[in-house]
């Protein structure tokens, strides 16, 4: 059944906030570093947060629950801020959508930095609610698990996320609001089987808020080394997939139009 005017509504765009409608509009950039930084804060929050309190004495909160928390979180923000700014939400994947043409480099920096920002907060915020003596929920890897191990392990992970939202984003399989359940499953997926061994973070910002907040730093460059290397290996196979890069519909997803 058609609703009168709906046509009209989607023809006109955003005539409320027509920055939403051009993303080279300077008017709406802090919009979009603000909405990474609340993104990545809430992420963190809900990763490290569920970590922190399965880890802690008495705590009921299990495995399933920890690691499926951060990918219902993913996959909600997708739908609430994903028209804001795209909702990267971790350094790697602005990286990757600019390596494939389909991001600006220009505006990599400001979105990295305030992904950074949305995990120093989270992290912060945990030492407040859990104390100095918590782990806070920082990555580490699995006892008798060798760092090089470790660092396969993410970047095995990260591969797989960064391959999922290149391939939901790109024209040829462009699913929409579908995306968001793709990637928060996949999330929820990986945390199950690689939690045990690595935490399954596959994202920088979230394992380096936590780890300063707690000054639990030994492990974090497993975290910095793991998800780039992934990341790479999965721009390397969506130039084997689909060519060079620079979709039009990937585009629109990365910058959130």
């Amino acid at each position: 059944m058609d609703v009168p005017g709906a046509g009209a509504a989607v023809d006109a765009g955003h005539p409320a906030a027509p920055w939403l409608d051009d993303f080279n509009s300077r008017a709406g950039e802090w919009r979009r570093v603000l909405a990474e930084v609340i993104g990545t804060f809430l992420l963190v929050i809900a990763a490290a947060g569920g970590a922190a309190l399965r880890e802690g004495a008495g705590s009921h909160v299990s495995r399933a629950a920890e690691v499926t928390a951060p990918g219902l979180t993913v996959m909600a923000l997708i739908l609430a801020l994903g028209a804001v700014s795209g909702v990267h939400l971790n350094p790697v994947v602005s990286v990757a959508f600019a390596l494939r043409r389909e991001f600006p480099w220009r505006r990599v920096p400001g979105y990295v930095a305030a992904q950074v920002a949305g995990g120093l907060l989270a992290g912060g915020c945990l030492r407040l609610l859990l104390g100095a003596g918590s782990t806070l929920g920082a990555s580490t890897s699995s006892i008798g698990l060798s760092a090089g191990a470790s660092v396969l392990v993410e970047a095995v992970l990260t591969f797989g996320l960064v391959t999922v939202i290149l391939g939901t984003a790109s024209s040829a399989q462009n699913v929409g609001h579908l995306s968001a359940i793709a990637v928060g499953g996949y999330i929820a997926a990986a945390g199950l089987w690689a939690e045990p061994l690595t935490g399954a973070s596959m994202n920088p910002a979230r394992s380096f808020g936590p780890a300063l907040a707690a000054v639990h730093l030994g492990d974090l460059w497993i975290y910095l080394v793991g998800p780039t290397l992934g990341m790479l290996l999965a721009v390397a196979a969506a130039l084997a997939f689909r060519g060079r890069g620079g979709d039009a519909a990937a585009a629109k997803a990365a910058q959130g139009s």
